[in-house]
Parts: C-alpha cells; structure tokens; sequence
C-alpha cells in the first residue's frame, strides 16, 4: 500500500477562503515542570459537543492558556468520553463545528489549511460509496455573506502512524514527564518517512499521530478522488516507509 500527505496547491482552481476557529477547545497550558506555555495544532474532533455543560463551564473551553495545570487535567478529564476512544486530547485540541466567517467558491474538497480538510456534501457522499475508510464528516458553522452557501463537512481524522525514528534528529529531546511536550521540529518534507509498522490497516484517510499537521491518505484514496476528478485544489505527495 502506498500513502500520501495531503498538500496544497500553488495555484488554486477555486477561491474558497475561510477563518479557522472550532467551537470549543481545551485550553493551551502553562507546564510548571518544563515551563513551556505551548498548545498544539491539528487536533480536531468536532463531532465532540460540549453544548450540554454550563455556560461558565463551557467558557474554560475558549481559547485561552490555563496555569493551573491541575485544572487543565480536569478539564481534558471532564471531555474524555466524549472523545473518539483512545485519543490523546492535547492543549489546543479543538472541539465542536467550525465557525467563521468564509468567502469565495468552495471546490468538492478544500484544503485551505493543510492540517483540515473540508469535503462539499456530495463528494464525501460520493467517496464513502468507494467504501473508503475513516470518512466521517461534520457540518460547519461557517457564515457566509451570499445566499444559497455550499454545505462544508470539516473531516474527523483520527491521529494514526507516525514518522520512522532514521528521519527525526538523533538528539532529540526526551518528552516533559509531565505535559509530555515533545522537543524537535517536523522533518522538511523531503524527509518524511513513514514508520511501516505504525500505520494503520483500517483507515485511508488520517493524521499522523506525532505530527498532527500531517493529513495522510491511502492510495485508494488517492485513486478514488482522482477518479471522481476531486483531485483540482489538493495535491497528494508519496512519502516512503520503513520498516523498523
């Protein structure tokens, strides 16, 4: 099986553009062990609705930094189980619809950030009939100033695989005991190598799990979306594996 990031193109057919914002998300943190105040990016279920907590509660989850860390835990403990199982929930990840403001004509799948993906109703329709693995989609909350707006799906990717240790720095820094913050920067993309043994056998679309800025699809993807002619304001980039 082959495997493919995600990419944008330089020169977009389409020229959907919009904000970047979900409704919720957990705070960034202020570690007292590290010391970083750090969040992340490319986290994102917004299927997760938190719209059944108090107001105040639902205002500790608005972009801010928590110094309490033993708030932040709670707070990540409290929004668990309403995640998909298994998933980390680091500072910044965000939860509920995107919202926003957005402008512009929108193509069947939009990247205009490249760690999120929206797909256009009918072509997530489309490519879940190809029995494609991992499409799940929800409804935006974008606001748009024309009528009859597109409806936009923003694409739940769960964080799966992960880059094979020959490309990281071999000095890399241990992750904080305790916010577990990871040192280091994402290898160029020329240098990307997937791990083989990580990755996962049941999805053809998803993040990668330690840089989840990173939007991998299968080659049956890849195949489906070019077949349809989806492939117009996305690019798909072969990254090798290696096995361990």
């Amino acid at each position: 099986m082959r495997f493919y990031s995600l990419e944008t193109v330089p020169n977009p057919r389409y020229s959907g553009g919009h904000d970047y914002g979900n409704k919720w998300g957990l705070p960034g943190v202020d570690c007292p062990v590290c010391r970083a105040v750090w969040s992340i990016a490319g986290d994102s279920y917004p299927s997760v609705d938190l719209s059944h907590f108090p107001p105040q509660e639902q205002k500790k989850y608005l972009p801010r930094c928590e110094g309490d860390y033993a708030e932040f835990e709670r707070l990540r403990e409290q929004v668990r189980p309403l995640a998909p199982p298994g998933v980390h929930l680091w500072p910044g990840t965000l939860f509920g619809p995107m919202h926003g403001s957005a402008q512009g004509e929108f193509g069947p799948l939009v990247l205009h950030h490249s760690w999120t993906l929206l797909m256009r109703r009918e072509p997530m329709e489309r490519l879940q009939a190809e029995e494609l693995r991992g499409l799940k989609g929800v409804r935006t909350e974008l606001r748009f100033r024309k009528k009859n707006p597109p409806e936009l799906l923003e694409m739940e990717l769960l964080p799966r695989g992960r880059v094979h240790p020959d490309c990281l720095p071999a000095d890399r820094p241990a992750p904080c005991p305790k916010c577990e913050r990871k040192g280091g920067t994402r290898p160029d993309g020329s240098e990307m190598i997937l791990d083989a043994a990580t990755l996962p056998a049941d999805l053809d679309l998803f993040r990668l799990e330690d840089f989840l800025t990173t939007i991998i699809a299968t080659e049956r993807f890849a195949e489906a979306v070019r077949r349809l002619g989806y492939e117009q304001d996305i690019a798909f980039r072969e990254l090798p594996t290696r096995s361990s």
